[in-house]
């Protein structure tokens, strides 16, 4: 059988298969409210067949948004606008599920990727003054954030387990924390935008205390038979930054408070990394992290083709395969895998007659 196409149990979560669709932001919120392209996007990923699916970014408090376009979940309208696409996603779709929450930090209040990603002031029209572990840019030209003081810890703290809170009522099968792609918890974990000298700053034990403490706020209000897990960026790719051993100390704590899972990404911290991009470069990272370890850990970074998947998990570097931009471009890449590696795949009735003569066994639900 096809280790693509096996089993995985996150906690007492069980996937069908181990193709987990990675959060994508698709800065197409109003408010922070999910509109009708979030139903499109969603409920078209979630007839792929995949293991789990998770939804994009979501801020747990205004200021904590990307941009102003960025989805959240952090008032009664975000949390009544996101029940709207989440329940018709559910009722039709194949693929549970999941939410990320996160919190944009210094690198917050920036325009869509596609009007060029730049900052927006705090004092322009939709602009804010964003917030970090140190009064550090992102990058040069950039208003530096404001530094939290510890009532702005314990806000934000609560904020992530009132996002949980609203992320359970609307029925997630779990959570993942986004502590990756140089937003607020991975500016707490790397020394090059944590400076702080009080108990959040300065040693690697300092610097693992606000991600874990706002982990354990997520995990003690969310429902226990459900997982919570973090996405991390295991490097800066930057000389004295964050690496893949705190990685493996991050990723060990976080084991120790119930982690289901690890989800290991890398990078954007700052502006001069040097990533060697290419098919599968994250790999390695993650097969350092699952080593040192035990806990499930997914992939993810161009891997697009199937047996190049397949091949990460019988070789034992991950235990599930993360793709993204692989699924925008081919929302039916978990169809398509499982045609190519003789699997069957769950989905919807109205698609049953679109079977290949070829693979007339793929659609495990029909008859």
């Amino acid at each position: 059988m096809s280790r693509l196409f096996q089993p995985l149990s996150l906690g007492a979560l069980e996937l069908a298969n181990r193709i987990v669709i990675a959060p994508m932001c698709q800065y197409s919120a109003e408010n922070g409210n999910a509109t009708d392209w979030h139903m499109i996007h969603l409920g078209t990923l979630a007839q792929s067949g995949a293991g789990l699916l998770i939804v994009e970014a979501t801020a747990v408090t205004p200021e904590g948004r990307i941009s102003p376009a960025d989805l959240g979940l952090y008032d009664d309208a975000n949390e009544a606008a996101l029940e709207r696409v989440v329940e018709a996603v559910r009722r039709y779709g194949t693929t549970p599920l999941a939410i990320q929450l996160g919190h944009a930090g210094r690198k917050a209040s920036c325009r869509k990727p596609w009007d060029g990603g730049t900052q927006i002031a705090p004092d322009a029209p939709d602009g804010w003054q964003t917030v970090a572990p140190s009064a550090l840019p992102f990058a040069d030209g950039n208003v530096a954030p404001v530094a939290l003081d510890d009532a702005g810890l314990t806000r934000l703290r609560d904020a992530f387990a009132e996002a949980a809170r609203r992320a359970a009522r609307l029925g997630f099968v779990g959570i993942e924390l986004h502590a990756a792609h140089g937003y607020l918890l991975h500016q707490f974990l790397s020394p090059l935008s944590n400076r702080r000298t009080d108990r959040y700053g300065g040693s690697l034990e300092n610097r693992l205390r606000f991600p874990l403490e706002v982990f354990d706020a997520i995990r003690e209000v969310f429902p226990a038979d459900r997982p919570v897990w973090a996405r991390v960026s295991a490097t800066d790719w930057v000389e004295g930054g964050w690496d893949v051993d705190g990685t493996i100390a991050f990723a060990r704590a976080l084991k120790e408070r119930g982690a289901a899972a690890i989800h290991v990404s890398s990078g954007g911290l700052s502006p001069a990394q040097q990533i060697p991009v290419g098919p599968g470069y994250q790999v390695p990272l993650a097969e350092a992290v699952r080593k040192a370890v035990d806990l499930p850990v997914i992939a993810v970074g161009l891997i697009t083709d199937p047996e190049e998947a397949e091949a990460i998990l019988t070789e034992g570097q991950a235990d599930a395969i993360g793709i993204a931009r692989a699924a925008l471009y081919d929302p039916r890449w978990p169809w398509h895998a499982a045609a190519k590696l003789g699997a069957q795949i769950d989905a919807p009735p109205q698609y049953w007659r679109s079977e290949p003569r070829e693979y007339r066994n793929l659609f495990r639900t029909k008859p």
